[in-house]
């Protein structure tokens, strides 16, 4: 039997049962005061690296980017399913994801015709 240590899933997996135990508004919570801390951090940042202090702009951006990634994510991946049992957040979030959808269609058209194209052309030309 292999024995596989993941200190990810060692610390992760605590916090993600706690989230899961939380109730919708309190998930809600969970949520968004990282969020509410780590999201502004970012324009400030910018700010910061344009006053000329570019090593400290760029650090702190990347430490705001990371942290948004790697548990604001995580945190939000854990509370999703008690956040749509809101029906306000369950209606925002549908719409969310059908404007998502339809704007990557959009980046996603111009690539699918272009391979159309080319398609249709090596098919002439066999």
């Amino acid at each position: 039997m292999r024995n596989v240590f993941s200190p990810a899933r060692t610390i992760w997996t605590p916090i993600r049962r706690w989230v899961q135990g939380l109730g919708p508004y309190a998930s809600l919570c969970v949520v968004v005061v990282p969020l509410a801390i780590v999201e502004p951090l970012k324009p400030i940042a910018a700010v910061i690296a344009g006053s000329g202090h570019w090593v400290t702009g760029t650090v702190t951006i990347a430490c705001a980017y990371a942290v948004s990634l790697f548990f604001v994510e995580r945190l939000f991946i854990a509370a999703k399913p008690k956040l749509v049992t809101l029906p306000w957040f369950a209606a925002a979030w549908k719409w969310f994801v059908a404007a998502r959808s339809k704007v990557l269609a959009l980046i996603k058209w111009p690539f699918v015709v272009t391979n159309r194209t080319d398609l249709r052309r090596k098919r002439k030309r066999a």
